[in-house]
């Protein structure tokens, strides 16, 4: 029998944003949002740690998969989450994630692709097994391309582009599987991406992690009404690999 890693222990999360009503963070791939029964061994949330952090009770009003990183927005009332929680019902609430896929991606492309909802054996056992597809689109924007002189299969090189990704719908993992449609499944997708590329970096750039990033969140205020842009950083690790591919290595180039 394998053993189990030793749990992450995440420390104090990182604050993006705060006021009165709403308190965004950072975070961390791997780390959970709110306790699932699906994964009863994990200690550790982004809810309760902030909760804990800050002394008071969190709302949570969206959601990140998992492996995703980058910017998660709490309420710091039920009230305010109510009022939030309307501008993503409205789709007034703007998103936007950079992805690390294989392949080369075109310079710009808006994907139109219905997705039937992705249901859990377990916690979805008694949902409709045959629901239609739910409406789901998004643009992407090239913004590198890099090629290594290293052979995987039948190529004779590795090919990589960095994407930019608006989602205008929220389907369950949209991005991961948009791209995966467009033969440009995201590097560290286990589910929905290449098994040979993912051990490839792994082994060239020692890197795990699905390498999605949320790294903008933008909205109307609902109280203020003064326009939010809250950001959230690739971090050292992603720029290092980015340096290496001949891509810019400061933040303010993505």
């Amino acid at each position: 029998m394998s053993e189990r890693l030793a749990p992450t222990e995440y420390g104090e999360l990182d604050i993006l944003y705060q006021d009165e009503n709403f308190v965004a963070i950072n975070k961390p791939s791997g780390l959970l949002v709110h306790r699932s029964f699906l994964d009863k061994h994990e200690t550790q949330f982004a809810m309760q740690m902030l909760r804990d952090q800050l002394g008071q009770h969190v709302f949570p009003v969206h959601r990140l998969d998992r492996p995703t990183s980058g910017v998660l927005i709490f309420a710091l009332s039920s009230e305010s989450a109510r009022d939030i929680n309307q501008l993503f019902i409205e789709g007034t609430i703007s998103k936007r994630y950079l992805a690390f896929v294989r392949g080369f991606a075109p310079e710009s492309v808006f994907l139109d692709k219905p997705l039937k909802e992705e249901l859990d054996k377990i916690a979805d056992k008694f949902a409709d097994q045959n629901k239609a597809p739910q409406e789901a689109q998004t643009q992407f924007n090239c913004l590198y391309q890099a090629a290594l002189p290293i052979p995987i299969g039948k190529y004779p090189t590795v090919r990589y582009s960095l994407v930019e990704c608006f989602p205008k719908t929220g389907r369950k993992h949209q991005i991961r599987r948009h791209l995966k449609h467009l033969s440009l499944p995201i590097i560290g997708d286990v589910n929905h991406g290449d098994n040979q590329h993912n051990q490839f970096f792994r082994d060239h750039f020692e890197l795990r992690r699905l390498m999605l990033f949320a790294t903008e969140l933008s909205f109307v205020h609902p109280y203020t009404n003064k326009p939010i842009t809250i950001k959230a950083p690739l971090g050292h690790d992603m720029l290092q690999i980015c340096e290496q591919l001949g891509w810019p290595n400061e933040e303010k180039d993505y």
